[in-house]
């Protein structure tokens, strides 16, 4: 929290531009938390909605879907059958040619003798089409029709009549307009004692394309219902798909600086449940390092407040005309500088684990840091030093960070046993982990204390003059943590502690050479 800055002087103006800062600041962070209300959230939303745009997406391809269907159906199947008819025409002309040339009367048996017997006998046979009309034309008029005729009025017809009469000789087909619509008129001459003798075929058109106008009013009803059912789950089907994103946006909206817990429920495991995994990470991320931030600034200000406390009294008490006082006063005082630079080392130290850029990663052989390590330290103390076995690997981790944590395991060893006592390094590769060990023969650590020891500012037992702050252990296992492991405290055999650092060995390790 900000502490509050005195009033400054108007003498002085760069600290009432210093004292100003603090109230930018709480003006751009209360103007961020109300942009993230959700009732300004929701006005300033413009547009359509994701799954108003999705469902009328579907409605509109559905639509042009059934519109497309609709209009191929119609084309195709009015050609069809207007060849249709066309064909049922020329049926009717090949049948009454098959009948001249047998020349027999199918009922009596005896040939027909003139043009109108012909023709009645092959009317009488013959069935016309629902479309069909067949007349017998003698002589310029109709003396013969066929039962149950569309339209027997258009016998009658100008326009009819004068096309018939034009064919009735030589023959052929003509397609007219009438008041019934498109007509196709086919006529086929009869030889006989009559004049101008002629089957005629009238085909109607409009006729025909009202049983497909029919067929089509039904499809369009179809389709509306259709259309109207994918609409309906479409709709449904966007609100259940999107359900996790709304979840997503709720728990953004109520996640504040104070309170990173919120995650977004998982459900499923499509497109969307890994986006809302991957958020959940995030989060997970930033509620770590807020908690490490925040845990950082409460560790430091616990700690320091002690050192800065003997500091302040200490100079409240100097006698600045006795030398000796000063002196012993400045020695004190820099000893806790010191002591306060190693506090905040250590605690920057713990800060940086959590970030991306804490490790620097690369191929180490084991066998080479163990026996490094296991040199470095034998200066540190009178020690019984030992080599316990070595690993004849190559990992891939952060050399220096691994050295850093075996040197601060070498030195809490070196603090908690006396000259003559044994250390021993080691490292051994089971599997996929990597293990890397301190072991002593000193005071050891009680079993109940073996997970609190890992924890900031917890110690177990010391020794007098230990002027530790119990954050060794912890920042080894950060380290460990960082490599994607941990540390396992046990019981050295005989007394003392083996702390063993294990870190995940990554696919691409391989032997040592």
């Amino acid at each position: 929290m900000t502490e509050p800055h005195p009033e400054p002087s108007t003498a002085d103006p760069a600290a009432e531009a210093t004292a100003q800062l603090p109230v930018v600041r709480d003006a751009r962070r209360d103007t961020r938390h109300q942009r993230t209300e959700p009732h300004r959230t929701n006005a300033q939303r413009s547009g359509l909605s994701v799954r108003l745009r999705l469902t009328l997406t579907v409605a509109l391809l559905t639509t042009f879907a059934m519109l497309t269907a609709g209009v191929v159906i119609h084309t195709i199947e009015s050609a069809r059958r207007d060849a249709a008819v066309v064909d049922d025409a020329n049926q009717e002309v090949a049948e009454l040619r098959q009948l001249v040339r047998n020349g027999v009367d199918p009922t009596t048996g005896t040939g027909f003798t003139s043009a109108e017997p012909l023709l009645r006998a092959f009317m009488e046979r013959n069935v016309a089409g629902p479309h069909e009309m067949l007349l017998g034309w003698i002589n310029g008029a109709a003396v013969l029709r066929s039962p149950s005729s569309p339209h027997p009025e258009i016998a009658r017809d100008p326009a009819f009549t004068q096309v018939v009469d034009d064919l009735v000789t030589e023959g052929g087909s003509r397609r007219i307009d009438t008041a019934y619509g498109e007509v196709l008129v086919t006529v086929q001459p009869v030889v006989g004692d009559e004049q101008d003798a002629a089957l005629v075929v009238a085909s109607f058109f409009a006729d025909e394309h009202e049983s497909l106008n029919d067929l089509l009013r039904t499809y369009t009803v179809v389709s509306l219902l259709a259309i109207l059912l994918i609409t309906g789950l479409a709709a449904w089907q966007g609100r259940r798909l999107l359900a996790p994103l709304r979840d997503l946006s709720d728990a953004a909206r109520e996640i504040s600086g104070t309170d990173l817990s919120r995650r977004v429920p998982e459900t499923g495991n499509d497109d969307i449940t890994q986006l809302t995994r991957t958020v959940n990470d995030m989060l997970e991320r930033l509620e770590t390092a807020f908690v490490g931030q925040r845990q950082f600034l409460d560790d430091a200000g616990h700690e320091l407040r002690t050192p800065l406390t003997v500091l302040r009294g200490h100079l409240e008490l100097l006698d600045a005309s006795d030398p000796a006082d000063v002196r012993a006063t400045r020695d004190l005082l820099l000893d806790e500088v010191d002591r306060m630079g190693r506090l905040v080392d250590d605690l920057i130290m713990l800060a940086k684990s959590r970030r991306p850029d804490f490790l620097t990663p690369s191929p180490v052989d084991l066998d080479d840091l163990t026996t490094t390590v296991l040199a470095k330290a034998r200066a540190m103390a009178d020690r019984e030093w030992q080599l316990d076995e070595v690993a004849p690997a190559r990992v891939v981790a952060d050399e220096h960070r691994i050295t850093q944590a075996l040197l601060q395991l070498v030195d809490n060893a070196v603090k908690h046993t006396n000259p003559g006592d044994t250390i021993a390094l080691g490292s051994r590769v089971d599997g996929g982990t990597a293990r890397l060990w301190v072991r002593d023969t000193g005071d050891g650590i009680a079993p109940e204390a073996r997970t609190v020891v890992l924890q900031r500012f917890a110690r177990a037992e010391v020794r007098p003059g230990d002027e530790g702050f119990g954050l060794g252990l912890s920042i080894v296992s950060a380290i460990a943590q960082a490599h994607g492991g941990r540390v396992v405290i046990e019981e050295t055999e005989g007394g003392g502690a083996t702390v063993i650092v294990e870190i995940a060995v990554q696919e691409d390790s391989w032997p040592a050479s």
